[in-house]
Order: C-alpha cells, then sequence, then structure tokens
C-alpha cells in the first residue's frame, strides 16, 4: 500500500487515541465540542488524511469558519505533537509528512481570518438558512448532521413531500425516510461531518402519505458554531 495511504488510513483508525492524548497534553485548556477551534481541527484532519491519500495538498475547505487563526494553529500543532506521541517510533516519519501540511492550513486559515476582518461582521438571519432558498425550484432541506432535525426547507420541499412548511421545520428527517433507507441516508452523509467535500447520492423519501418519491440527491456542508448543517438539494428523477 502507497505509504500516503496508511497514514492517511492511521489517522482515521487512531483518532481516538490522538484525541485522548490531546486533551491530557491541553488540560483544561481544551476546546469545548462547539467551539470554532475544534472545528477548525476537524477540517485539518480531514484536509490532512485526504491530502496524504492523493499524494498532494489541495487547498483547505475553510468556507463558513471565523476564527482566531493563531488560537487555531496552536490547536492543530498540539494535535500534531499527540499523534507523534501516538505513532511512537515512527513520530518523525509523522512529522516528516504532516509539516508542510500544517504550513499549509495556517496560511489558510490566517487568510479567512483577514478577510473576514475585511469584510467585517456578517448579517445575521433568523433563518438557519437565507431566505433565497424559497426560490429554489428544487426541493430544498437543511438537515441537522447531528439529530438529524430539519432546521430549515424550502416551500418545494414542502410540495415535494405533500406537508405544510411549518410542519416540516423542527421535525424529524427520519419520519421522510423508508425505515430501511435510514442507515443508507445516514452513511451517506456522515462524511460531512469531517470533509466540506459535496456529496451525490440517490434516494428514496416517504411523502406524509407514505409515497415513495425517488431523488437524485446533492447535499453540501454549512458549519455554525452550534452544529454542522448538510444543505440537501433533492430532485426528483
Amino acid at each position: 500500500m502507497n505509504p500516503g495511504i496508511e497514514w492517511a488510513t492511521w489517522i482515521v483508525v487512531r483518532r481516538s487515541a490522538i484525541d485522548c492524548a490531546l486533551a491530557a497534553r491541553r488540560g483544561g485548556e481544551a476546546p469545548h465540542a462547539a467551539a470554532p477551534e475544534t472545528e477548525a481541527l476537524r477540517r485539518f484532519r480531514s484536509f490532512a488524511a485526504s491530502s496524504l491519500r492523493r499524494g498532494d495538498a489541495g487547498a483547505p475547505a475553510l468556507d463558513g469558519l471565523r476564527i482566531d487563526a493563531v488560537a487555531a494553529a496552536r490547536l492543530v500543532e498540539d494535535w500534531c505533537r499527540a499523534a507523534g506521541e501516538i505513532a511512537g517510533e515512527q513520530r518523525d516519519e509523522l512529522r516528516r509528512r504532516l509539516d508542510p501540511l500544517v504550513a499549509r492550513f495556517r496560511s489558510a486559515l490566517l487568510g479567512t481570518e483577514l478577510a473576514h476582518a475585511a469584510r467585517g461582521a456578517p448579517h445575521v438571519s433568523r433563518r438557519a438558512v437565507g431566505g433565497a432558498i424559497d426560490r429554489i425550484a428544487d426541493a430544498f432541506l437543511a438537515v441537522d448532521l447531528e439529530s438529524l432535525a430539519i432546521a430549515d426547507a424550502n416551500p418545494a420541499a414542502a410540495a415535494l413531500l405533500r406537508v405544510e412548511r411549518a410542519a416540516l421545520v423542527g421535525g424529524e428527517m427520519a419520519k421522510f425516510l423508508a425505515s430501511d433507507a435510514r442507515e443508507a441516508w445516514i452513511a451517506a452523509l456522515e462524511p460531512l461531518l469531517e470533509s466540506a467535500a459535496p456529496r451525490r447520492f440517490r434516494a428514496t423519501l416517504l411523502d406524509a402519505r407514505g409515497d415513495a418519491v425517488s431523488v437524485d440527491v446533492h447535499a453540501t456542508r454549512l458549519a455554525t458554531r452550534e452544529r454542522v448543517l448538510a444543505l440537501v438539494v433533492a430532485r426528483p428523477l
């Protein structure tokens, strides 16, 4: 197996052990799960694993991230040191592969922070996603990836599922999935917890009358401080 692929797999398999070593290293200074620094670390792990697997470093996915670049870079560096502890005698080889990725990620973090500073404070909307989704002809759903609750939806989604939009928002996505299709739905969207890479797949939804609706799904990621959403556009087949 390609050494880069082996290290990418190692990062995924050893994630829990590395997280424990990181917590021990940081003690009471470890950021909570919803902290922006923690989100930055999740994105670094995904960036590092994908770069090692491909053999080249693409651009880190930092869209929607507002963060203290110095604090995030410090957390990433601590994670790398914790990973080195778990790697044992192979720590030097691991750092040789991670160091250029850390440098690229740190540079991207700084660029993101400067860009947000130049734009100023963002406009706050009461909708989970901007109201422009209401003008999309295809069904749109913003789904919380942890709870599978529907955070937002457009009129086209309500029409597709034969339910009022007000009743759709805040409800459970599982209600509109056949029981034997729920695991496949979760498996298809779960990578968005770690990566901003879009997902494309086919699925079968159930409308309010229990009728099956086959759809082509395109899903992207939207991360906030409180949660990670899958922005789902579903087009009937």
